[in-house]
């Protein structure tokens, strides 16, 4: 049996000297094949260049190319940090969250288009969000020469607009069906994307039910106002004025016209539980009915038929086109525009609904403005009755399949309708093509670290639903699924946009094409599992380096005495989003999920499209089970990337323990999250509580401990001995934030907010009994450089004894969040098992690093090395990095690159570097091509 342990003692050798190479992923392919050996021997003859080492940097400036060139100087410290002889420059403004003024102020408005009546082509189509995890809503485009419209913006529409190339810059109107997390959780990321595009940004009109104001306050706690002036709610008007309210009807049933112009005419019909006065509606709970109405185009005008008539070419056959009778030239008739046009062409309707309970559907079945387009034998038809040509369904299966709803569907005669509510049958085709092709690829080299997406059994989900009962006929939306309305001759179902499946074996025979000698790399990763699977069987277990002592490129590394007769149902740490920014196509916004098995689970960061990635990576039903089981959420600071996917896991997370004893989950967060969740929570419940992240700081535990040993019953939090002493302690750490001639600090807080430390002592209390249900011993909150109330966290688990009786330390997990390489960071990563740090820039960007206040690669590595790390994962890479990031290899011995579903058991930790040679070999031919410029296809003209 082959073994490629000495061909990676060869990868982690330490240089002889410096020399100057390449970087690890070049763009050139290699001329000629060569085998799987070569692939690893050859690292070690091919170091990568030497970058100057970070304390050479000082008075570094980054000019602000979006600021008109304004120069900004970076702050650097003077100190340096305990173990490292670096110092790290900062941009201090934005840690302070003073660089707004740098920043070119943007209107963004709304485009003006010049619109063309006749409209050679328009068609109604299916975006298929949500439809393969059952996440979100799916969003549909009603599409015009010049415009675009667009309905519902759940999570993922940015990221699959840029899968597709669908022009977001073109749609001009959004229209809500509901407002909740599932059809709007993307529109705050779409709104911040749009608006920082070009000199001005762009904008789009927000329609949506009187809820819609909700939404926008919740939004405008972390989205300027600027972004969000074009916003106009409909329906009764709440109290809350965030949104500028069209006049509401006379009856809650009449329609409301929004969009009228030459191109189509948009109605909207409010849809409310039944039997419910308006003052007994809750927010979120109102449904809207959409009619998009084409306008009727006047027949072709025939210069025969006029001539026959006695006509003259001139002036009377314009005003006959214009619809005015004219007299003959020759004969003693008058000419009717009847007699010399063909005849009209309808104008094609388009309805969709969402309804989204039995309670609506009475409602929807009561309505009686659309009496005028039903169409069927049992209507009374008249003159004035409409001909709609298709229907499309957001409605839930659960009313779909009722009676009542089959038979309302069936008075719209022949329409077309299309069932876009979720459904079985595209469970298994991914909607997101290349990153389910890089997971599978992944998947096939090394799938210990990279396992397969889980699928929703059908078997399960058909018996659950029940028989669906079809009195009408339909057909299940599929994705990108065309319904063309013009040209008129082509009006009906076009499925030429219909991506085609793609299997597994279909993508690894493209690999094995692509690079011949991954074959052979993947049977050394299943040789290499089954050897060290047969080496653990024969070491003892009291052996105190624990399983891996044997390997020889492990000699730099001494084995955390953690990992000791450690459990595969202890920790396994999932990398649901490894992206920065805003998502795109293979890579996620930020997301870590920490599985604790039967104990529980945290996620740190909640990025938009979370929820997808982890129904993506369990399954529908096993991602259900990891949401009922969130023991905690943590946020590390209020940028977008980094929790707009949070309101949908917890509203999920309340549907799903509906009528079971639970607890409100925790949140910790940085305050301005608890001003946007507070605001959202007048939307719809999240069935949450909030703790500030400085409650959580060492020097607030140590006060909640120290006020606990003095206070038998834990009681008292308001008493002045108690403020004082956290005041003090919080104090204690703000004294030396930036001070001068100190050591670089993080901003921990602003002047004149401080903690309410009364009303966090209970949730203390709580969190500390959540923690030693889950068997850790400590959550820490710590403060980090980029931008104000930045943190991280560490995760400590309690000790273990042996079968032995032996005491064996817990291991410790530390987060960076969003930072520059600081003090506080270093003295949290001691002794850590594992650090996840971000690397958003390479090496060579080090500046622009600065001025954003990220980490490059090498700085990521540096902290984990000089505070002693064990294992290092680095992630949130910039879009730059379409598929892997640049990076030095050098140092490398105890890091691996982070990608989307990449999950990583504690047990496995040891082997984890080992990763390393396979990645170059998988990506060798890949260039670092910033997939910005995808985006940008995606959002501009």
């Amino acid at each position: 049996m082959r073994y490629v342990s000495p061909n990676l003692r060869l990868l982690f050798s330490p240089p002889l000297r410096p020399t100057l190479s390449v970087p690890l992923f070049i763009s050139k392919p290699n001329p000629k094949p060569f085998s799987f050996s070569t692939i690893l021997a050859s690292s070690s003859s091919k170091r990568p260049r030497s970058f100057s080492n970070l304390s050479r940097r000082s008075n570094s400036t980054f000019k602000d190319r979006k600021g008109g060139g304004r120069d900004m100087t970076m702050e650097e410290t003077t100190g340096q940090s305990k173990d490292s002889s670096s110092s790290f420059g900062f941009n201090k403004r934005r840690a302070e969250g003073r660089d707004k003024s740098d920043r070119p102020k943007k209107n963004p408005q709304l485009k003006e288009r010049k619109l063309n009546p006749t409209n050679t082509i328009a068609y109604v189509q299916i975006l298929g969000t949500g439809m393969d995890t059952q996440d979100t809503s799916p969003s549909v485009l009603l599409f015009f020469d010049k415009q675009r419209f667009i309905f519902n913006a759940g999570e993922g529409l940015q990221r699959f607009c840029t899968e597709h190339k669908v022009k977001l810059s073109k749609i001009d109107h959004i229209f809500l069906s509901r407002v909740c997390s599932e059809t709007a959780g993307g529109l705050s990321g779409l709104l911040l994307t749009l608006a920082g595009m070009g000199e001005e940004g762009y904008s789009v009109k927000i329609w949506g039910p009187s809820d819609l104001n909700f939404l926008v306050g919740a939004m405008k706690s972390f989205i300027p106002h600027a972004t969000m002036v074009h916003t106009q709610s409909f329906g009764q008007s709440p109290i809350s004025d965030a949104a500028e309210n069209v006049t509401a009807p006379i009856k809650a049933s009449d329609p409301i016209v929004l969009v009228k112009d030459e191109v189509v005419k948009i109605s909207a019909i409010l849809l409310q539980p039944h039997c419910l006065e308006q003052s007994q509606i809750k927010p979120g709970e109102m449904s809207v009915l959409y009619i998009c109405e084409l306008p009727e185009l006047m027949g072709k005008f025939d210069p025969k038929r006029a001539a026959a008539l006695g006509l003259k070419a001139g002036p009377k056959y314009s005003e006959l086109q214009h619809g005015k009778s004219v007299k003959s030239d020759r004969l003693d008739i008058m000419v009717h525009p009847a007699d010399v046009m063909d005849p009209p062409v309808p104008g094609p309707i388009v309805i969709l609904v969402d309804c989204p309970t039995e309670s609506h559907l009475q409602e929807l079945l009561s309505i009686e403005c659309l009496n005028g387009y039903y169409t069927d034998v049992s209507s009374h038809l008249t003159e004035s009755t409409k001909m709609v040509n298709c229907v499309i369904h957001l409605s839930p299966a659960s009313v779909v399949s009722s009676p009542n709803y089959q038979k309302w569907m069936k008075k719209f005669g022949s329409a077309q309708h299309i069932m876009a509510g979720h459904g079985k049958k595209t469970l298994e085709v991914p909607i997101l093509k290349s990153s389910a092709r890089v997971t599978s690829r992944l998947n096939y080299l090394w799938p210990q670290f990279f396992p397969a997406p889980g699928f929703l059994s059908l078997q399960h989900l058909s018996s659950s639903e029940g028989p669906i009962l079809k009195i009408c006929e339909s057909i299940p939306a599929e994705n990108l699924l065309k319904f063309t309305l013009r040209p008129y001759a082509q009006l009906g179902l076009d499925r030429s946009h219909i991506p085609t499946p793609m299997g597994q074996s279909q993508v690894i025979d493209e690999l094995h094409l692509e690079i011949p000698e991954i074959a052979d790399a993947a049977q050394h990763v299943r040789e290499f599992w089954q050897e060290l699977k047969e080496s653990r069987e024969v070491l003892p277990t009291s052996n105190d380096n624990g399983v891996m002592i044997e390997e020889p490129w492990l000699t730099e590394d001494t084995l955390p005495g953690c990992l000791e007769n450690i459990r595969r149902d202890d920790l396994e740490i999932v990398l649901l989003g490894t992206g920065s920014s805003q998502p795109s196509k293979y890579r996620n916004v930020s997301s870590v999920y920490i599985n604790l098995f039967s104990k529980g689970s945290l996620l740190l960061d909640c990025g938009e499209g979370t929820l997808g990635q982890l129904k993506r990576r369990y399954g529908v039903d096993g991602a259900d089970k990891a949401i009922r089981n969130l023991k905690c959420v943590w946020i590390s600071h209020i940028h977008a990337d980094h929790h707009t996917g949070l309101a949908r896991v917890l509203a999920l997370r309340r549907d799903l323990l509906k009528g079971v004893p639970h607890e409100p989950l925790l949140v910790i967060g940085p305050r301005q999250l608890k001003r946007y969740l507070d605001a959202y929570q007048r939307l719809e419940d999240l069935d949450m509580q909030f703790l500030d992240c400085r409650s959580t700081t060492k020097a607030s535990w140590d006060t909640f401990v120290r006020d606990g040993a003095s206070n038998n019953d834990g009681s008292s939090p308001q008493s002045p001995r108690h403020s004082n002493a956290k005041n003090e302690s919080m104090q204690e750490v703000n004294q030396t934030l930036f001070a001068k001639g100190s050591r670089m600090q993080s901003y921990l807080r602003q002047p004149g907010s401080p903690v309410d430390h009364s009303a966090a002592y209970p949730f203390l209390k709580s969190l500390k009994k959540m923690l030693g249900e889950a068997g850790l011993e400590a959550l820490i909150s710590f403060p980090v450089v980029h931008c104000p109330q930045a943190f991280g966290i560490v995760l400590e688990a309690a000790e273990r004894v042996s079968s032995v009786g032996k005491v064996i330390p817990g291991w410790k997990i530390v987060y960076s969040g969003d930072t520059r390489p600081c003090p506080e960071l270093v003295d949290a990563c001691r002794g850590a098992t594992v650090l996840i740090h971000e690397a958003t820039f390479e090496d060579g960007l080090v500046d622009e690093a600065i001025a954003r206040n990220h980490s490059t690669t090498k700085e990521a590595i540096e902290v984990g090395n000089s505070a002693g790390a064990y294992r290092i994962v680095l992630t949130h890479f910039s879009q730059r990095y379409p598929k892997i990031p640049v990076f030095d290899e050098t140092h490398m011995h105890k890091t691996c690159i982070a990608f989307d579903m990449m999950s990583i058991n504690i047990a496995d930790l040891p082997v984890l570097p080992k990763v390393l040679p396979y990645l170059k070999l998988l990506f060798r031919n890949e260039v670092a091509v910033d997939e910005s410029d995808d985006i940008l296809d995606a959002l501009v003209l």
